[in-house]
């Protein structure tokens, strides 16, 4: 008979990877300029800096925030109803 707790342990050492991870990328700066155009985005895709001819919104910005997180959330669904639907990963992982 297989040991339950071992499953519990092995999810605690899933989760602590994952926020490694999420630490790890969002310490990553990718900076793209085009002729007048400055993003910054870090590794776990928040947009740090934006900015056309010099000139920065935060509006902007936040902007771009909530359509990339939006983007994030239709991915996740779509990827939870391929697993089941039953929450997954990223419901054992605490996210």
């Amino acid at each position: 008979m297989a040991n339950p707790f071992k499953a519990l342990g092995d999810i605690n050492k899933l989760r602590k990877q994952a926020k490694q991870m999420q630490q790890d990328l969002s310490a990553e700066e990718i900076t793209i300029e085009r002729g007048d155009i400055v993003v910054v985005i870090s590794g776990d895709q928040k947009i740090k800096q934006f900015s056309v001819q010099g000139i920065t919104s935060d509006d902007a910005i936040d902007a771009l925030n909530e359509a990339i997180k939006k983007s994030q959330e239709i991915a996740a669904k779509k990827l939870q109803s391929m697993m089941g639907g039953g929450g997954g990963l990223g419901q054992m992982l605490g996210q």
